[in-house]
């Protein structure tokens, strides 16, 4: 963002130089019919564009990737609710559905609290595998910065760090039926002490 930023303040400098000098002066022919001036506002743009877009595409690529996830997790889309497996896990895996209005517990939120989180240790990169079973659904987790589609028959990949400790709450973000806006999604962040302890007891 910085460096768009100085790019399009330099451009606008620039254009501003030009336009004040066009009607404080004549231009004279030569100028006016200057080819080589055509071919530089031709070129420049052009390297300006690929300096934009160079760091932009190395961010993408370095987001993409992560080499040694500490743990990887496989979301399925259904209609309507999420099942999810611990694949580094042997037995671990669970469908996750929406409490009804009418058995929340007080002080939980309606529409969004489901009956099995997805726990994760904290500080720890975590890479998540989603895809579907019927039809197109999305796994988005807005505070985490997390959004990825989730598409029958194909395996889309992303991957996110907690850095502290909390609850994060999401939806399904594709209209995949009637139910739609009954997907929720809750992330639990703990510490790996915990996490180990909550994967023992549902894993027994």
């Amino acid at each position: 963002h910085d460096h768009a930023l100085m790019v399009a303040l330099a451009i606008c400098s620039l254009v501003l130089y030009l336009l004040t000098l066009m009607l404080a002066e004549k231009l004279s022919s030569n100028t006016v019919d200057a080819q080589e001036v055509e071919l530089i506002w031709t070129i420049l743009p052009a390297i300006v564009l690929i300096l934009l877009a160079l760091p932009s595409l190395q961010i993408l690529y370095m987001m993409d990737e992560i080499d040694e996830p500490d743990l990887t997790l496989k979301a399925i889309g259904h209609q309507w609710y999420w099942a999810y497996e611990y694949t580094d896990f042997k037995d671990l895996t669970f469908d996750s559905y929406m409490i009804p209005t009418t058995e929340l517990p007080s002080g939980h939120f309606r529409l969004l609290e489901v009956d099995h989180r997805i726990v994760i240790p904290m500080e720890s990169p975590i890479r998540i595998i989603i895809t579907a079973n019927d039809v197109l659904h999305s796994w988005a987790v807005p505070s985490l910065g997390v959004k990825t589609d989730a598409i029958p028959g194909r395996l889309n990949q992303t991957s996110f760090i907690t850095t502290r400790p909390g609850v994060f709450y999401g939806q399904c973000s594709e209209i995949c039926g009637a139910n739609h806006s009954y997907m929720p999604i809750v992330v639990e962040s703990t510490p790996l002490t915990h996490f180990e302890h909550w994967s023992t007891l549902l894993s027994s």
